[in-house]
């Protein structure tokens, strides 16, 4: 088996970096060849991606957090190559949603046990307009426009960063025109936030979409409609149990395909990176990945 470890070492604030040559050693013992890959951007990891597979590669490993694992899946989806990941990051809602460990070396242990098994799986992908894929949510409204917020600060560091821009965007909060159109047909509301889970989890652990199955062919979508700001900080402690469905301003349902438009100015994030102001048109394509661990 050749193999590629695909390593982004600033990651985890530098986490992936530090356990790059633990890990490596582990898949040493159990891989014909390891090739590491070291990136620091997009654009140098999905060269160096390519020469991997030149040389003909069976999987890749993705030793970092969700925008790691984000820009794996592109690459892996496209040219057929299984992915695994080996979690390093602050979110690491992919390898949550499969199950596995979260802690790097756990989670190295247990990937070279399932290579050992051969355990391989198929895994659902969403699809942006044909074009970007991703493998856990997409949102869009509230909880994207905290995500530019943050993007576009420079203080302070970690958490807090978020938690203050959750608040500055609490103060701007408008509810806005959305539309969802599906196969069953269209729901036109006004809304704070909508998201499309082929997986459950985004936001490190957030279950937005927490019946979502990788499996089953369907993403899983929630639309949190007109709240005032009172309402949406009684919804947010049951994010975190998934008991927000709970509410009554929360809809869901459940679509092969979902176009996403109406006169907002709302950004897609995907796997937590930024993908395109809407609209946009997703669809859940079967077996798109395969997933080792």
């Amino acid at each position: 088996m050749r193999v590629a470890l695909a390593v982004h070492p600033a990651s985890g604030h530098g986490a992936a970096g530090r356990v790059t040559n633990a890990v490596a050693g582990k898949l040493r013992a159990v891989v014909d060849d390891l090739a590491v890959v070291s990136a620091a951007s997009v654009e140098e990891s999905r060269a160096l991606m390519l020469r991997a597979r030149d040389a003909g590669l069976d999987l890749v490993v993705v030793l970092g957090g969700d925008g790691s694992a984000h820009q794996g899946v592109q690459f892996c989806a496209e040219h057929g190559v299984a992915l695994a990941v080996v979690p390093a990051g602050t979110g690491n809602d992919l390898v949550r949603a499969l199950g596995g460990p979260t802690e790097s070396l756990k989670a190295a242990d247990a990937l070279v046990e399932a290579l050992g098994r051969g355990a391989a799986r198929k895994l659902d992908l969403g699809r942006v307009d044909g074009g970007p894929w991703f493998a856990t949510v997409l949102c869009a409204g509230f909880d994207s426009a905290v995500n530019e917020r943050v993007n576009r600060m420079r203080w302070p560091h970690g958490r807090r960063r978020y938690d203050l821009a959750i608040l500055a965007e609490m103060a701007a909060l408008r509810p806005k025109r959305l539309v969802v159109d599906t196969d069953d047909g269209r729901m036109e509301l006004d809304a704070v936030l909508v998201a499309l889970g082929n997986t459950p989890y985004y936001g490190g652990g957030i279950p937005v979409c927490p019946d979502a199955d990788p499996a089953d062919g369907l993403l899983d979508v929630t639309v949190v409609g007109r709240a005032s700001r009172l309402d949406l900080l009684r919804i947010l402690p049951g994010l975190r149990t998934g008991r927000h469905v709970d509410h009554p301003a929360v809809r869901t349902l459940r679509a092969r395909r979902v176009s996403l438009g109406g006169d907002n100015d709302w950004i897609a994030y995907a796997d937590g990176e930024r993908i395109r102001p809407l609209p946009a048109t997703v669809e859940c394509v079967p077996g798109a990945l395969t997933v080792i661990g």
